[in-house]
């Protein structure tokens, strides 16, 4: 999933990841002239574009407000391991800061355990609120109707492919493949007469996280039309009940089995790495070593000046395309959205002067930084209007477009667990230690564990 990011923090970095977060003796109650803000720091050193921006917004909100101070508290770890160190922060006022960084992945989760405080008050009286888009607002909603967090951004996901390489496989430079098959097909010629590159990258596995089900399984099993009409193909709204693995999700498995059992992509012991996606953004494709990659929008905020892996020609040396749906049925193409929101923990002891950070992050000029800096995708419409955001950055636009044809994941309190049983099914076909079959029997009785046997078969 989407790598995000920092503060600077009370407590160094590597006694962070040392030590349990439990250690943090000062709460945010401590000091009410004091806003605490927790946020994922990114595991490549290099990258500081989270740490940037929120230096800046702390400047501007300290010079605002005189007397009151920002501590930034950053969680250097990947995904998966930044989930479970926020949980234990949220669990005590002795440990909660006044405001977090949420996926909305898991904030339906955080909501149902009580760690995260309603901001429907602050809202209503916050007139900038309107120039939110409803799919933002809705993901940061828990199922009481009440909104929980404030989206920073959102993000869609597609093809990205080294021209250079596919020159030298003889494949076109405006290559926009119909079908799962032409992705597969293309990544068959690049193996052949391109040695030495990896053909295509798709996340897998359980190290890889959320990524290995968002960028990956999801992007394949919203395609395969086993949700059409609207609907899910993860969850059925009706019923409220988690839909079992079906023919869409065995395709989907048998895609992913085709990569790696085809040696199409990684080796396996670097796709179970869990910072394999910073190799991919980091060397893979700034090096020309990655033929196709699966993934996201976000990917310039690495290349960009000071980022510690700048790249000014990625525009030029990369092509996009758009994820095509298993056999071009309609729309053709397929993508998935995400994001991250900034929530107020139920435990804070500052969440007014939290909020108060929040209205300062969240100006049009602030926010408007922060899509282009973080290679983001505006969840504000004066924003997405203004020719400054859309001109700011190359491939702003392709992606922008792909929130028409965009599916969201059905964060609802299990969907972490759920995420989890389908990335142990992707990492059993992807070892080889399961079929395509077994893996879905597998996630079959894994989501009924998950949900308290809430399922149901299409």
């Amino acid at each position: 999933m989407r790598p995000t990011v920092r503060f600077t923090a009370l407590f160094s970095l590597t006694a962070l990841a040392a030590t349990s977060l439990a250690a943090c003796s000062s709460g945010s109650g401590s000091d009410p002239d004091t806003v605490k803000v927790s946020f994922k720091q990114s595991t490549d050193n290099s990258i500081k574009v989270m740490d940037t921006y929120l230096g800046d917004i702390k400047k501007q909100f300290e010079k605002a407000n005189p007397g009151k101070k920002v501590e930034l508290v950053p969680i250097k770890a990947p995904d998966s391991e930044y989930y479970t160190k926020l949980q234990q922060m949220l669990r005590s006022p002795k440990t909660a800061p006044d405001l977090v960084y949420e996926d909305t992945f898991l904030i339906n989760s955080d909501i149902t355990s009580g760690y995260l405080k309603p901001l429907d008050d602050y809202l209503a009286d916050w007139k900038d609120w309107d120039q939110f888009i409803d799919t933002a607002k809705a993901a940061a909603k828990g199922e009481d109707g009440k909104t929980y967090g404030v989206p920073d951004g959102t993000d869609t996901r597609g093809l990205w492919f080294s021209k250079d390489v596919f020159a030298k496989a003889g494949l076109p430079a405006d290559w926009q493949p119909k079908t799962w098959d032409e992705v597969l097909d293309a990544a068959r010629t690049i193996k052949e007469k391109v040695p030495g590159v990896t053909p295509l990258n798709v996340y897998t596995g359980k190290p890889a996280g959320e990524a290995a089900t968002m960028q990956g399984f999801e992007m394949l099993l919203y395609g395969t039309g086993t949700g059409s009409g609207g609907s899910d193909p993860l969850y059925d709204k009706g019923s409220k009940k988690w839909i079992t693995a079906g023919q869409g999700f065995e395709d989907s498995l048998s895609f992913v089995e085709t990569v790696y059992k085809e040696k199409l992509g990684p080796e396996v012991s670097d796709a179970l790495d869990p910072n394999f996606g910073t190799k991919v953004r980091g060397e893979l494709l700034p090096q020309g070593k990655l033929g196709i990659a699966l993934d996201g929008s976000w990917l310039p905020q690495d290349w960009l000046e000071g980022s510690g892996h700048e790249w000014p020609e990625w525009s030029k040396e990369l092509g996009l395309a758009a994820m095509p749906t298993q056999n071009g049925q309609a729309p053709g193409r397929v993508s998935m959205s995400g994001g991250w929101t900034w929530a107020i923990p139920a435990k804070a002891g500052n969440p007014d002067l939290a909020f108060e950070f929040v209205k300062t992050m969240q100006t049009k000029a602030n926010a408007q930084k922060w899509y282009v800096a973080n290679s983001g995708i505006s969840v504000r419409e004066d924003v997405a209007e203004d020719p400054a955001y859309v001109d700011a950055q190359p491939g702003i636009k392709f992606f922008t477009d792909l929130v028409a044809d965009t599916h969201y994941r059905p964060a609802y309190p299990a969907y972490p667990k759920v995420s989890v049983a389908i990335q142990e099914a992707m990492e059993g076909v992807t070892t080889g230690d399961k079929s395509v079959e077994e893996a879905a029997r597998g996630y079959d009785e894994a989501l009924k564990e998950a949900t308290d046997n809430q399922v149901v078969s299409k």
